[in-house]
C-alpha cells in the first residue's frame, strides 16, 4: 500500500514526540535521583556564659628602660692597659672594668708622701724650738718677741702638713681613678675604646656603657581621663602590671612604680613606671611589650572565651544557640578582652551557649551540631 506523503510527515513528528517525552521523563527520574540530601548541621564548639570576678584592665604599649645606666667614662688621663671584661657580660658593682697607666700617679702619690714627711719632720723641729723658747722665756733670757715668732713658725708649718696630706689624698684618688671599677650591678654593652688608646679626663669619651637589667622598668601611657582612677587605685595598694611578648605570652610581673607628674600635652597621655624584678632577664633595655595594668575588679561581671567574639561593619556580635541547636546571630557590647575572656556589659546572659570555633560556617538560623573542640576541629578540616 502506498502512503500519502502528509500521512509520514505527521507519523514522524509523533515518533519524535514519544522521544523526546521518553529522554525528558529519564532525565527527570535522574534529576530526581541526583537531588541532595536535606543540609547536614554544622559542627560547631560551644562554651557557656558564666559570671566570674574579672580584673579591670587597661592595656597599652609600653617600653623596658634599664632603672640605672651609666656611661662609663675616665677621671684621669693616660692610656688604657687592660680591659678586664668581655662585651656583653654581667657585671658586678665594683667589678674591675679598665685599668689606665698608674705609673705617673704612683710616682705622683709616692712624692706627695715623701713632701708630707719631710714637712711634719720641720713641724716636729719647729715645736721643740718653741717648747725651748718658752722655758727660757719664763727664766726672762730671751725676748718675748723670740717666742712669739717661733709660735708663728710653727703654725706655718701646722698649715704646710696640712696641704701635704690634701696632696696625698688627691694622688691617692688620681691613682685609685686609674683602675676603673662598674659603678653598678647590669650588663655590660660595646667596648667603645679598645687597650692601647690614650683617654683624658673629663673629655666625654664614653669607655663602656653598663645598663641595670635587673631590677628593671617598663614605662607606659595611659590616657588622661583614666588618670584619676589609676592615681585612687595607686594610693590604696601598688597595682599589679604585666608585660606580654607580641605574641601574648608573660614575660614578667611587676608592681606600679610611679605616675610621672606631668600629662605631655601633644599626646593627652602620662607616662606611668612599673618595676619588674625580672630575675629571669626576659625583659630587655628598648623592647617593645604589651602591657596590662590592672587596676580593680568586675563582680560577677558576664565573660566567655575570647574566641566567641566576631567583629563586623555593625560591631561585635556573637553566635548564641538555642535549646533546639539553632545559632543566632546576637550583637554584642564587650568591655574588655583580657586573659582569654570576654567580658560583656550587653547582649548576653549567664547560662547562655555561644559558638567558640565554627563560626565562619555560620549564618542567622542555622542548625548546629556540638561536638567536643577535636571532633570540630577535624570537621573543619
Amino acid at each position: 500500500m502506498r502512503v500519502r506523503p502528509r500521512s509520514a510527515l505527521i507519523i514522524v513528528i509523533v515518533a519524535a514526540a514519544a522521544f523526546a517525552g521518553a529522554l525528558y521523563a529519564r532525565r527527570s527520574s535522574e534529576v530526581v535521583e541526583r537531588r541532595p540530601p536535606a543540609e547536614a548541621a554544622v559542627p560547631v564548639v560551644a562554651a557557656t556564659v558564666a559570671r566570674k570576678d574579672a580584673p579591670i584592665v587597661i592595656r597599652a604599649l609600653g617600653t623596658v628602660q634599664s632603672i640605672q645606666t651609666v656611661n662609663v667614662q675616665s677621671r684621669v688621663n693616660g692610656q688604657v692597659m687592660q680591659a678586664f671584661f668581655k662585651q656583653g657580660q654581667a657585671v658586678k658593682k665594683g667589678d674591675p672594668l679598665f685599668l689606665i697607666d698608674p705609673r705617673p700617679y704612683q710616682a705622683a702619690l709616692d712624692q706627695a708622701q715623701a713632701q708630707l714627711e719631710h714637712d711634719q719632720a720641720l713641724v716636729a723641729e719647729a715645736k721643740t724650738d718653741l717648747t725651748r723658747y718658752q722655758k727660757l722665756e719664763t727664766e726672762n733670757s730671751i725676748a718675748q718677741q723670740k717666742t712669739q715668732d717661733q709660735a708663728f713658725v710653727v703654725q706655718q708649718d701646722e698649715g704646710t702638713v696640712k696641704l701635704d696630706q690634701a696632696n696625698v689624698e688627691n694622688a691617692k684618688l688620681n691613682l685609685e681613678y686609674a683602675h676603673i671599677d662598674s659603678p653598678v650591678t647590669g650588663v655590660a654593652g660595646v667596648m667603645a675604646v679598645d687597650p692601647g688608646n690614650y683617654v683624658g679626663a673629663g673629655a666625654g669619651a664614653t669607655l663602656v656603657t653598663i645598663n641595670q637589667i635587673s631590677p628593671i622598668y617598663v614605662t607606659f601611657p595611659v590616657p588622661q581621663t583614666e588618670l584619676s582612677e589609676v592615681s585612687a587605685a595607686q594610693k590604696k595598694a601598688p597595682l599589679d602590671v604585666s608585660a606580654l611578648s607580641q605574641d601574648g605570652k608573660t614575660l614578667g610581673e611587676g608592681k606600679l612604680t610611679f605616675i610621672n607628674n606631668q600629662v605631655v600635652a601633644t599626646t593627652g597621655t602620662v607616662a606611668l613606671y612599673a618595676t619588674f624584678p625580672n630575675d629571669n632577664e626576659a625583659l630587655w633595655p628598648g623592647e617593645f611589650v604589651t602591657v596590662d595594668l590592672a587596676v580593680g575588679m568586675r563582680k560577677d561581671a558576664l565573660t566567655a572565651p575570647v574566641e566567641s567574639v566576631m567583629s563586623g561593619p555593625e560591631g561585635d556580635y556573637v553566635y548564641t544557640i538555642s535549646a533546639d541547636n539553632i545559632a543566632r546571630r546576637v550583637p554584642v557590647l564587650v568591655a574588655a578582652r583580657q586573659n582569654g575572656l570576654a567580658v560583656f556589659t550587653k547582649g548576653v546572659s549567664a547560662g547562655e551557649r555561644v559558638v567558640v570555633n565554627g563560626q565562619y560556617n555560620l549564618a542567622n538560623g542555622v542548625k548546629v551540631a556540638i561536638e567536643p573542640p577535636k571532633a570540630a576541629a577535624s570537621a573543619a578540616r
